[in-house]
């Protein structure tokens, strides 16, 4: 039987695993999954006659090499930082590896030696990084090949709360890691392109200036702008054109109630509070505001960010019960971005049959013949349930194909890459179909970026 090991078995690996072991007979597969709790990896193999879980520590040298010196192919769903020693391993067994992370400038130092031993090591095919690569490819390819030239590109990804499931103010819920939340949007300045312009918006102002998407029978969202918006233009062969923007999906209303915490400086992660783990809500809350003999935190809150009686915004903050004096925060010296997260969890923690959601969308305006046109882009997917979510389908399943394409030889290419060619795009995108993993393009008139001023 062939091979598959995979290190890490977290919320992300359910329809991964699914996956290979229903492939399982059909393709002679046996599945090891590696994890150094392997309590969730036995859950979701149940006893499957193809596949077993073994205790993997990552920075346990011997154990982790045995591991992969035993696989044919590698997946590695650990987070990014701990990929580097398993790809260092791929290359001395002569194994290839499949990740759904970014590729780090330590990943991509290996390229030559990965050529130089024919190996392929796919990264970034998850979601976002990864289906949004695939999905936008096709379409730009597709508009080069009829003769027409890109202008406009904008991509927008969202991890939000299904509808049925959307019950708080805030129409959000954690779908994925809450600490990415929290510090989403620091460490510099977010960078696009805008009608042949370069545009700079810094972190106390991302939160405001965000772009407004319609999805059909979805509604209306918010998206504001990830921290470099160019990193692909040159890999997506999009240097001349005008426009580039990726960004972010929230429902409206997210974003200006979310520049609170930002303007009181509730995300920075940079520094220790002293005695945090005594602390209350409220006093943390406080800790942030001007001190008064008088005044309540209530009253102290509305009055430094100007607070109308009647904004829902207030309304949003009460919810999260923030102003509490006896919720206690119970975390020894940390920093304002982690007792912020403490906090939201209570409210925005998905409950046992709460469903998550991923939206997905794409504009693309391109010259053809003379002439200005337009093709918009819409992917939605629903997850299941607590195990089978969204997240982990849009994750798992290109990652799992991938795999299955590349031990099958039908991907070849070797080195250190991202899936934007079209040996690897095509299949992938046309298997996620039958997972209802699908987009739906129409064409639009083309507005250019500021459809008011047009």
């Amino acid at each position: 039987m062939r091979n598959i090991l995979v290190i890490g078995s977290g919320k992300s690996a359910s329809y991964l695993i699914k996956y290979f072991l229903d492939k399982s007979e059909s393709e002679n597969l046996h599945i090891t999954i590696g994890d150094i709790n392997i309590e969730n990896a036995k859950k979701l193999i149940n006893n499957h006659p193809n596949a077993n879980a073994i205790t993997l520590d990552v920075f346990d040298k011997g154990s982790r090499q045995k591991a992969i010196e035993n696989a044919d192919i590698v997946v590695s769903m650990l987070p990014a930082r701990f990929h580097i020693e398993v790809a260092k391993d791929c290359i001395t067994y002569g194994t290839n590896m499949v990740t759904a992370s970014y590729v780090s400038p330590e990943m991509q130092a290996l390229d030559s030696a990965a050529k130089s031993k024919d190996l392929v090591f796919m990264n970034e095919i998850g979601v976002d990084p990864g289906i949004d690569h695939m999905s936008a490819m096709q379409v730009i390819d597709e508009i080069r090949d009829k003769g027409g030239e890109i202008i406009l590109f904008e991509s927008f990804t969202g991890g939000l709360v299904a509808p049925e499931s959307d019950n708080n103010l805030w129409n959000y819920k954690f779908t994925w890691n809450p600490r990415n939340v929290v510090v989403a949007g620091q460490g510099g300045a977010a960078k696009f392109l805008q009608e042949g312009t370069y545009k700079y918006i810094p972190y106390h102002r991302l939160f405001r200036r965000t772009e407004f998407l319609n999805v059909d029978d979805y509604g209306r969202f918010e998206a504001y702008a990830n921290r470099d918006s160019l990193k692909y233009q040159s890999a997506y062969g999009l240097d001349s054109a005008k426009t580039l923007y990726r960004g972010t999906m929230r429902r409206v209303g997210f974003s200006r109630a979310w520049q609170m915490f930002v303007l009181l400086g509730m995300t920075d992660d940079s520094y220790t509070i002293d005695d945090s783990e005594n602390m209350s809500y409220r006093d943390f809350i406080n800790a942030f505001l001007p001190y008064s003999p008088t005044d309540s935190v209530e009253l102290k809150f509305r009055h430094q960010l100007k607070i109308d009686q009647d904004d829902i915004v207030w309304e949003k903050l009460e919810e999260l019960d923030v102003f509490n004096p006896n919720k206690m925060v119970e975390l020894k010296k940390a920093t304002p971005a982690q007792i912020l997260q403490k906090i939201l969890m209570d409210s925005w923690t998905l409950d046992e049959d709460d469903k998550d959601m991923i939206v997905m969308y794409h504009k693309f305006g391109y010259v053809l013949k003379g002439e200005k046109h337009q093709i918009d882009s819409t992917m939605v997917a629903i997850g299941e349930d607590q195990t089978y979510t969204a997240m982990a389908k849009t994750v798992g399943l290109p990652v799992a194909i991938a795999t299955l394409a590349i031990l099958n030889g039908k991907i070849t290419t070797p080195g250190v890459q991202i899936p934007i060619s079209k040996e690897v795009y095509e299949p992938i995108l046309k298997e996620l179909e039958t997972y209802d993993i699908a987009f739906t393009e129409k064409e639009v008139p083309y507005l250019g970026y500021n459809p008011l001023t047009t």
